[in-house]
């Protein structure tokens, strides 16, 4: 009687790289720092260059000049995990806001502002869920749109518009 072994081998050539547990989102990324701010400081938000050309163009689109208005980031209660994103545009910050200005003097392709500088609005009790976060702007053959990359956040739902912290 003769035994036959049989060994599994597997070639590393063959086999598929083990995804990177810790993959930084922000590879790749050219992250702008707010005026009078440190570059990834915990106490204030940034912004990527392709969200500072899709913000200058949504307000020309809307009419509004950066002298005048700017984005205002929030949070709001519901969603699928609990907190939502929201994100409009708004004359003058209130005053106990948050304001960060960003990219004076620095041109984007397609600039209607000429280089001005705009500026983002955060209420204290957003700050609360948004501090150390970098907005980005996405723009594939299968979604455009605002990223929200929150370091705060502990679990998101699949459409990235809520959240829980």
């Amino acid at each position: 009687m003769s035994t036959v072994s049989i060994s599994s081998t597997t070639s590393q050539a063959m086999s598929a790289p083990a995804p990177e547990a810790n993959a930084n989102p922000l590879a790749g990324m050219t992250l702008l720092t707010a005026e009078g701010y440190e570059p990834r400081a915990k106490a204030s938000i940034e912004i990527t260059k392709n969200a500072l050309k899709r913000i200058r163009i949504a307000m020309a689109k809307e009419g509004i000049t950066p002298e005048a208005g700017g984005l205002r980031l929030g949070i709001t209660g519901g969603g699928c995990s609990g907190l939502s994103y929201n994100i409009r545009f708004d004359t003058q910050p209130r005053e106990r806001d948050r304001t960060f200005t960003f990219g004076a003097g620095l041109e984007t392709p397609n600039d209607p502002s000429g280089a001005k500088p705009v500026r983002l609005f955060v209420d204290p009790k957003s700050f609360l869920y948004l501090a150390g976060m970098v907005l980005d702007f996405e723009e594939t053959l299968m979604r455009q749109g605002f990223n929200f990359i929150n370091p705060n956040s502990t679990k998101s739902c699949g459409c990235g518009s809520s959240f829980s912290a």
